[in-house]
């Protein structure tokens, strides 16, 4: 049996749309239903949590010492030296990727640690996506990208963290501009 040329063509083009369509279908019914996804392929705090951009928090003193930098932002009011201890030392772990990242406080009566701004609400009542003892890392644009509860380990934001900025790599231009 011998097949016409058009039907050929059309056959050819239907192997081709499978191949490349099938690979797509598949990856996105993984990621979709959570199925043969590796462990440590998934962040360990809530990706893109509903919380609003940072220029829309009801606070002051939101400080970061570099307009590209991420942002670790935690909630500080209770255990708040051992908290702000804790995520210093995440900050330290980064090496030499820390300058890419600043610490953000809210509340706490602990001393401010090198390199951590703190910050207070400007409301009576924090907003109501604010969980006692929180973490966000926020991107350079303000974006919440990550949100984590107050027991989380600190083991599991430095992993997420140290993805993030391996899938984000330095700027081209904030490199020409770093070694000027």
């Amino acid at each position: 049996m011998t097949l016409s040329r058009d039907a050929a063509q059309r056959l050819k083009l239907g192997a081709l749309f499978a191949v490349f369509g099938l690979p797509v279908a598949v990856a996105w019914g993984m990621v979709e239903w959570r199925v043969g996804v590796p462990e440590g392929r998934t962040a360990h705090g809530t990706l893109h949590p509903a919380v609003p951009d940072l220029s829309r928090w009801p606070a002051e003193g939101i400080e970061k010492d570099g307009s590209d930098d991420w942002l670790l932002v935690f909630d500080c009011t209770m255990e708040c030296a051992v908290r702000a201890d804790q995520w210093w030392r995440v900050h330290r772990a980064l090496g030499r990727e820390a300058h890419r990242f600043s610490r953000l406080r809210f509340g706490g009566e602990a001393p401010v640690l090198p390199g951590e701004a703190v910050a207070r609400w400007t409301s009576s009542a924090p907003p109501d996506w604010r969980r006692p003892g929180g973490l966000w890392v926020i991107d350079p644009e303000g974006r919440a990208v990550l949100e984590y509860s107050a027991d989380v380990a600190a083991e599991d934001v430095l992993d997420d963290i140290e993805q993030l900025l391996r899938m984000n790599p330095t700027p081209p231009v904030a490199q020409q501009h770093e070694e000027a």
